[in-house]
């Protein structure tokens, strides 16, 4: 398939001088962006997926609640439903999208909206639920919003700065757009990431003078069936699991579940992947299936056994240091 993606290095060279453009518009004021008086941290990156958004939102919930009325906006990625949508008990993927849905069910203390026009979104919270803060996920493209502060993923084994364009690529905004980063993280690192390798990074990013930088590693929690009930590792380890991703990049999961001594089948879907009747009939016979927290949302309720690895970002005492900085200024 790569050499399929590199016959489009035309296309990619148009990609990447029209989105260049398109920024330029908006730094020359020709497009107008829109400040608002609340704090907006803005979360994303430059790449189509695959850097942990949605687990670095997770990061700040956890860091902010309950002591603010934090509000997450998101554009409701492949949901069915148009317009703006506020996340309650009876919220379905249909209706929200499985990252934001996931979002609202472990921080129910967090009020989560779905909205492709973000103006609009922002202003039906601002109306309706009065949060102190919004974060605005998956929101860097997203020009016609100021933030007050903009965080900037990018995983360890594809960073911008050595990225193509699409379709050759997985870069849809020019690198050139990490200036507007207030904070780069480096995400999906190895857990000791010597001194001498973040030395290398800080160096090919090249940031400008006040932009911070820290590095992150993938943390797995015990699996848990869909009750939140933890599954023995002696029962992990006694059969054969199916293992269903339906994520942008699944290898570090997969290398996690190597770690731990377990035995698994991979199925790989698209990332946001809508299961068929028939996926889900051949699903149904390899039971137990092990799935991510995001697939989970879309296969509760249509398979005997789901069990769940959850994911987190996990820092060193230096890098934590570096977000709760960010923190402080909320």
């Amino acid at each position: 398939m790569k050499w399929l993606r590199n016959l489009g290095w035309p296309l990619s060279l148009i990609y990447g001088g029209v989105v260049y453009l398109r920024n330029k518009f908006y730094d020359w004021g020709w497009f107008s962006s829109k400040a608002y008086d609340i704090p907006i941290l803005c979360i994303g990156n430059l790449s189509t997926g695959g850097s942990g958004k949605t687990p670095m939102v997770e990061w700040f919930l956890s860091q902010m609640l309950p002591e603010k009325r934090v509000a997450v906006l998101s554009r409701g990625y492949r949901r069915k439903s148009k317009g703006f949508q506020l996340a309650d008990p009876g919220s379905t993927v249909a209706q929200l999208g499985d990252e934001p849905l996931q979002i609202a069910r472990k921080y129910p203390h967090a009020t989560v909206a779905v909205d492709a026009d973000r103006q609009r979104g922002i202003e039906t919270l601002l109306r309706e639920t009065n949060p102190e803060l919004i974060l605005l996920d998956d929101g860097f493209q997203h020009r016609k919003v100021l933030p007050f502060r903009s965080v900037l993923l990018t995983a360890y084994d594809e960073l911008y700065p050595l990225e193509a364009y699409l379709p050759v690529g997985n870069l849809r905004d020019h690198r050139s757009q990490a200036r507007r980063a207030d904070l780069v993280v480096v995400t999906k690192c190895p857990e000791a990431l010597p001194l001498a390798e973040r030395d290398r990074i800080r160096n090919l990013l090249d940031l400008k003078d006040g932009q911070e930088l820290a590095f992150a590693s993938l943390g797995y929690s015990d699996p848990t069936d869909l009750n939140g009930e933890t599954i023995p590792m002696d029962r992990l380890r006694s059969q054969t699991l199916t293992v269903v991703t339906g994520i942008a990049r699944p290898e570090p999961l997969l290398a996690h579940l190597r770690d731990l001594g377990l035995h698994f089948e991979h199925l790989r879907f698209r990332d946001h992947h809508r299961f068929t009747e028939a996926e889900l009939n051949r699903l149904g016979k390899r039971h137990p299936v092990l799935t991510t927290e995001k697939d989970a949302t879309r296969l509760e309720g249509k398979l005997p056994d789901v069990w769940v690895l959850p994911v987190r970002h996990c820092f060193q005492p230096s890098d934590e240091a570096v977000m709760k900085g960010l923190l402080s200024e909320f």
